[in-house]
């Protein structure tokens, strides 16, 4: 689907869901990463995630262009458009709009962490470490023996 295609699927929407046209532009915006869409309160834009339409398919952008759309309709109007806003909130429920998209698991998957593992010279004291130390900076906490790199292991 491309921005025409998604721009007309977003007026059509607006009409048979909240009677009123949408008359600014709707459109996918690669950037976005952790969220279904954006509305723009300055351009009243309305931007979309297209991994969201690539990954859950069409039903789950009508949902997430359906929300976009009432925080629209409610901006213009003045009425309370934020997500905590009861006018909001009561407008979601009336035109079956979801309050959460669904999110891609991509964005939660945490990157493989290196363990690096240090000893004590002295007293075999083991130190696991998340980051590289410098060895010239740090001593043992038990003994302040002199520390040395023994492994590293990726979890």
């Amino acid at each position: 689907m491309g921005d025409q295609e998604l721009q007309q699927l977003v007026e059509k929407l607006s009409l048979e869901k909240f009677e009123v046209p949408f008359l600014h532009q709707a459109y996918f915006n690669k950037r976005l990463r952790t969220t279904g869409g954006r509305y723009l309160l300055r351009s009243h834009n309305i931007e979309f995630n297209p991994k969201s339409y690539e990954v859950f398919g069409l039903e789950e952008l009508k949902g997430i262009i359906l929300h976009e759309l009432c925080h629209y309709h409610l901006h213009i109007r003045g009425l309370g458009y934020k997500h905590r806003d009861t006018d909001f909130r009561n407008l979601l429920k009336k035109v079956g709009a979801p309050r959460f998209c669904s999110s891609i698991e991509e964005n939660k998957k945490q990157k493989n962490s290196t363990i690096h593992m240090y000893e004590c010279l002295k007293c075999q004291q083991q130190y696991p470490r998340k980051r590289r130390m410098n060895l010239d900076k740090y001593r043992c906490g038990k003994c302040h023996g002199k520390l040395k790199k023994v492994d590293e292991f990726i979890l």
